[in-house]
């Protein structure tokens, strides 16, 4: 059994623990944000032991065969402006969630809400509905 909800974004937090997660906490249908692939991308190249390294490695070979990634495209761009003023306005690390924002801004731009392990990343975000999963 799945979510309630026909479709959702799942945010890289949501990729990396995949195989740990209850489909109940999940929407029936689930998406990637490219922008997802690109940090998970990053895990490999940083690991500083083997194993660590081939787990990520894992995790993102997992990601690219079982999703096609929704687009960071030029409507998800100005929402992004968008999220990122916000998220300035209200202070902040916003280096550190640069790639929440650009996450937050491709759900927001297809109408999915986001499904994530970590809700408080996304706080403070106009118009994102965000699904914590447990």
């Amino acid at each position: 059994m799945t979510g309630a909800e026909p479709s959702g974004l799942l945010d890289t937090s949501v990729v990396i623990e995949l195989g740990l997660l209850s489909a109940s906490s999940l929407p029936r249908e689930s998406y990637v944000s490219a922008i997802t692939l690109a940090e998970l991308s990053v895990g490999p190249l940083v690991a500083a032991a083997p194993e660590e390294r081939a787990a990520r490695q894992a995790v993102l070979q997992n990601a690219e065969a079982h999703f096609t990634p929704l687009p960071f495209d030029a409507d998800s761009a100005r929402v992004f402006g968008r999220v990122a003023a916000e998220l300035r306005a209200a202070g902040g690390k916003q280096r550190a969630r640069a790639y929440d924002a650009l996450i937050a801004a491709t759900a927001i731009r297809h109408e999915l809400p986001i499904y994530t392990l970590n809700p408080d990343d996304f706080t403070g975000i106009t118009g994102l509905v965000v699904r914590q999963v447990s």
